[in-house]
This record gives C-alpha cells, sequence and structure tokens, in this order.
C-alpha cells in the first residue's frame, strides 16, 4: 500500500482545540508529554494577519524558483529534482514586523514558558510553502533531537520525560490531507527514538488538519513529517522553534539581524533571541564577583 493510501485511514485530526480564551496551560503541557503530543490553538492570527505574513513569504519564496535555500528532511524530493516545490524563508524577523508579533504572541509565550521554562529562548522561525506537487518529507523529530538516527552522539539514557524543544506550527493556507498537512503518531514523542520503516509511520499517522490563523503546538520528540501536496494550491506555515535557554540555538538569530532591530527589541523579542542569557561568556574577562547563586536571584 502506499503512502497516500496509507494516510486516508485517518480522515480527522484528534488534536485537543483550544482558544486563547480557554487556554487551559495545564492540560496543554499534559497533552504535550503524555498524551497526542500537539494541540490546536484555535484562531490565534487574524485574516489580515495572516496575510500580511503571506504575502511576504509568497514574495521571498517566489524569488527563489529553484529552491536553493537550505531545508532538511528532503532527501527523495533533491534525488528526484523536485526540492523547488519544499521552499524555506529563513531570517523572518529581518522580513517583517508581523513575525515579531507571532513569534511572541501571549497565547504561545504562556504555554511555552509553563512548557520549556520562564526564560525560554527561540532556535529559529522560518516558513516552509510546499507548492502543488511538492513531495513530503521523511519522518523525522526536532532539532535539538533531529539526529537521533544517530544515538551515539547524544548522551546516555537521554528521554523525552522533560522536553528540550516545542514547535508552533501557524497555518497560513488549509491544511487538509489534499493539500499535505503535517502528519503526525500520536503518542510517539513519549519514547524518544528516530523513526524508521519498521514503525509503519504511515500506516500509523493522522494529520494536525487546520484553516488559516490556527496554530498547532507539538512536541518536537513527536515523529511527524509535511505529507506530499496533491492539490491545486500551496500549504505554507510559520514553523517556529522553541528551546529551554541553556539549548544551542539553531539559526544564529542576532547574528543576521539588523544591529537596529536587535537595539530596538522589545523585551519578549530579547528573550527570544537569547539575550537575556549570558552563556557562553569569556569568562576572564567578565566582571568580578559573585555572579550565580541564590543571592543573585534575589538581588535581580
Amino acid at each position: 500500500m502506499n503512502a497516500s493510501a496509507q494516510t486516508l485511514r485517518h480522515p480527522s485530526s484528534r488534536l485537543r482545540v483550544f482558544t486563547e480564551d480557554n487556554l487551559d496551560v495545564d492540560a496543554i503541557v499534559g497533552e504535550l508529554l503524555d498524551g497526542n503530543g500537539a494541540v490546536t490553538l484555535r484562531g490565534l492570527f487574524t485574516p489580515a494577519e495572516i496575510a500580511e505574513a503571506r504575502a511576504i513569504v509568497m514574495h521571498e519564496s517566489n524569488a527563489d524558483e529553484r529552491g536553493g535555500k537550505v531545508t532538511h528532511f528532503q532527501g527523495d524530493a533533491e534525488r528526484a529534482g523536485r526540492i523547488n516545490l519544499q521552499r524555506r524563508v529563513w531570517n523572518l524577523l529581518a522580513k517583517g514586523e508581523i513575525f515579531s508579533r507571532m513569534a511572541a504572541h501571549p497565547a504561545i509565550m504562556k504555554v511555552m514558558r509553563a512548557f520549556i521554562g520562564s526564560e525560554f529562548i527561540m532556535g529559529s522561525i522560518a516558513a516552509n510553502r510546499i507548492l502543488p506537487g511538492g513531495p513530503g518529507q521523511e519522518p523525522h523529530i526536532d532539532y535539538p533531537y533531529w539526529d537521533f538516527h544517530s544515538p551515539d552522539t547524544h548522551p546516555v539514557r537521554i528521554n523525552a520525560s522533560f522536553p528540550l524543544n516545542a514547535q508552533a506550527t501557524i497555518m497560513l493556507d488549509p491544511f487538509t490531507e489534499e493539500t499535505g498537512a503535517t502528519a503526525y503518531v500520536p503518542g510517539s514523542q513519549r519514547e524518544l527514538r528516530y523513526p524508521d520503516e519498521s514503525d509503519r509511520f504511515f500506516e500509523r499517522c493522522e494529520r494536525m488538519l487546520g484553516e488559516p490563523g490556527d496554530t498547532v503546538i507539538f512536541f518536537g520528540a513527536a515523529w511527524h513529517c509535511a505529507m506530499p501536496n496533491r492539490s491545486g494550491i500551496d500549504r505554507s506555515a510559520i514553523i517556529t522553534q522553541y528551546l529551554p535557554k541553556f539549548v544551542k540555538p539553531m539559526e544564529n538569530m542576532p547574528a543576521a539581524l539588523p544591529e537596529a532591530f536587535v537595539k530596538n527589541a522589545s523585551a519578549d523579542i530579547r528573550q527570544l533571541l537569547g539575550l537575556n542569557y549570558p552563556y557562553p561568556e569569556i569568562l576572564d574577562a567578565a566582571r568580578g564577583g559573585n555572579a550565580e547563586g541564590r543571592d543573585v536571584m534575589k538581588a535581580r
């Protein structure tokens, strides 16, 4: 049975749905860790906000007709010469103020503070556009777990009992089975492992379905992948990665942003850029005195 037929077994999404008005952070955290591994925040962004973000993404990705930007989990597409049908737009904070508002939306910030710590950071914010005919991805898990296909490069006993990653997918187009809505295996986040063929991903997967303005938050240890776009329309989304403050980010965003942007960034954006966390630091040149401990925290 091919992947297309397999995924038709799951015509609807099992994801729990929340809105900004009924945000239950404890329930969401429990769902991310011990439930399906993902939730939907319905209608988090207005049609005007989605249109603004989408116009920028289309403009930027139309300038990359050959699909020359770096992407991930697209080995089959690259071998088939179709990698240009999935296009990434990186460094979004520099491309429009709307993306700062999306990254630091109060509901997302509230969930992330509860899930990965009050001083969490952002590891990446990018757009992923899958054009009609675009191929799907290899089933995978996300950074910093994403190369767990080589488990010996990770610490012994690393596990998913506490999260080192959270993802937010903001839908700019309809996420349907035809457009290639993200597939995932519910509950797969509970055991940290990179999926392989014996896991029968395409027989077990369900879809992260939704409409423009919806946001899916999920634990990146859940097995997932973009699916082929078999429709006549684009399937685009803003993909934001959030990390605990001590995890090395995937993107070096402060270095890519204009100096004026960093200087004038809001308190939330400064936190997301990791500017509030001093490490790594040249300690030999640091200001003298006690810099860490309970007394320091009391003084802050």
